[in-house]
């Protein structure tokens, strides 16, 4: 099923709704599709093989997405914060591409040979009177990819990940009601287009029939303004924005928000509480997906966030920190390091598999097992009641004197700390006992505690073993702008460091 077949539905169910951007200019469902349409023939007169779209999120982006999907090609939303090396690399790829770029960045398209346009231009282009329209009749392709999405690259370098129309189709219709949403329904949306939480997002809301707004600068102002103004009902947020959102002076009412989803790295319990405890109505949702998942795997609903909070029995109340359960027509395994699969509470890989999961490589083929199914690379395990818990990258583990320690168990306790607003913990190398724990901590404004202190902090909840060796107080740490942390960064800037002590 090609993905134009969504906004295909959306046209027929709720045509002249306002599905992309504000109330009062906003382009309904079947304007969507009349420039999707001109898009599409704009692609196949140029001969493009590929819209590679480098600019902010924002209309152009679901235009250009729908415009690839009825044309028979590929979107690829590149990173624009990738450096110079890295984007030319990238761009090789896709050498008779369609380019749309922010003015900023035309000249990064302009050096791959590309025929560049801006968001705006490209909506001009689509909105002329005589462009050319593509044959509603002519058959749509179902197999080919919708989209190629390169990975954060925050281990190695990016890699094009395929989500095939079917991969993308499967998960709207086996996790969205269709035409569910209100009239007045909005959601709001702070990451950038080449996140799979940017794509996926555009389909669901659409296919809900809900409005869909973007915030491309965020601030913690301006987005509480933004949802007041436009009477958002539903938001996404990654980890570190709702830490901004629920820290700030600013107001903090929210009269219209029903739903608040978060993803894209892990949540500290910290701020998920205290986010709870302020906006007590608030569905939250916690959404675990990957790039070659076509975004969300698992949720953990709004009841199961208030049951968890309210709960004075300790299985439940911990799955405040897991990541939920399955979504429709999702399996996930937990195997150790021979493939057998373990029980509950037993940590291992976590590998998925289902009509939604791509893991799909361009120049490599699917990454999946005779079964179907696609090793995560994350860590974690399931309790009893099958929820799931993620532990971190297999790739992060260190291993102190044979001993298997996870970062992130260590950084959990670390953020309890009143003192501690981030931290990153790392394993670098030491010739006694091949590898050391250090960390990097980001303190809150006003805030200091020693290092000693920070470390007895850790010691009382963990052990001597587990405990940092040495901290180093930063202003901030390298993350994505999903909220990812970079740990090689980190180890790379721990160990230039100690070099010049």
């Amino acid at each position: 099923m090609n993905i134009s077949m969504l906004l295909d539905m959306a046209v027929d169910g709720f045509g002249d709704r306002v599905v992309i951007g504000t109330r009062d200019t906003g382009i309904t469902a079947s304007r969507l599709r009349e420039l999707a349409i001109a898009g599409a023939a704009t692609v196949r007169d140029s001969g493009a093989d590929a819209i590679v779209y480098l600019a902010v999120n924002g209309p152009a982006f679901p235009v250009a997405m729908f415009a690839a999907a009825r044309a028979g090609v590929p979107l690829v939303p590149v990173n624009y914060r990738l450096g110079r090396e890295q984007l030319d690399a990238l761009l090789a790829n896709h050498p008779r591409a369609l380019g749309i770029a922010d003015p900023n960045q035309a000249e990064v398209l302009e050096r791959a040979g590309l025929n560049v346009r801006t968001p705006a231009q490209w909506l001009q282009q689509l909105s002329e009177p005589d462009v050319t329209k593509v044959d509603e009749d002519e058959g749509l392709d179902t197999e080919g990819a919708a989209v190629v999405i390169y990975t954060s690259g925050t281990t190695s370098a990016p890699k094009g990940v395929l989500l095939r129309h079917e991969n993308l189709s499967s998960y709207v219709i086996g996790s969205v009601e269709f035409a569910n949403a209100e009239d007045a329904d909005a959601a709001l949306v702070s990451v950038p287009p080449y996140h799979i939480a940017a794509v996926a997002n555009v389909i669901t809301n659409l296919y809900a029939g809900r409005r869909t707004m973007v915030l491309e600068q965020f601030t913690p102002e301006q987005w509480l303004d933004t949802v007041r103004d436009e009477g958002i009902t539903n938001a996404l947020v990654v980890p570190t924005m709702l830490a901004r959102i629920v820290d700030s002076d600013a107001d903090k009412t929210v009269p219209a928000l029903r739903g608040l989803a978060y993803g894209g790295a892990p949540m500290p319990t910290r701020v998920i509480e205290r986010a709870l405890e302020l906006w007590p109505e608030v569905g939250f949702v916690n959404a675990y997906g990957l790039t070659e998942t076509s975004s969300t795997i698992a949720v953990l609903g709004p009841e199961e966030h208030r049951a968890a909070i309210g709960s004075s029995d300790a299985p439940v109340r911990a799955r405040l920190g897991s990541v939920g359960l399955p979504v429709p027509g999702v399996q996930i395994e937990i195997r150790d390091a021979n493939d057998a699969v373990l029980g509950s509470g037993e940590v291992g890989r976590i590998c998925v598999a289902g009509d939604q999961v791509s893991a799909e490589y361009a120049g490599v083929g699917r990454m999946v097992d005779e079964r179907g199914f696609f090793d995560t690379r994350d860590k974690g395990f399931v309790d009893d009641e099958g929820y799931l818990f993620v532990g971190g990258r297999v790739d992060d583990t260190i291993i102190r004197g044979a001993e298997n320690i996870a970062p992130a168990e260590i950084e959990d306790v670390m953020l309890r700390h009143p003192a501690v607003l981030d931290v990153a913990v790392v394993g670098l190398p030491d010739e006694e006992w091949g590898q050391r724990i250090e960390a990097a901590v980001v303190l809150r404004p006003g805030e200091h505690v020693s290092r000693e202190e920070l470390r007895s902090f850790v010691r009382n909840a963990l052990r001597s073993s587990k405990t940092p060796e040495r901290i180093a107080y930063w202003d901030d740490l390298p993350r994505t702008e999903t909220g990812k942390l970079v740990r090689r960064h980190v180890v790379d800037r721990l160990i230039e460091q100690a070099a010049t002590v």
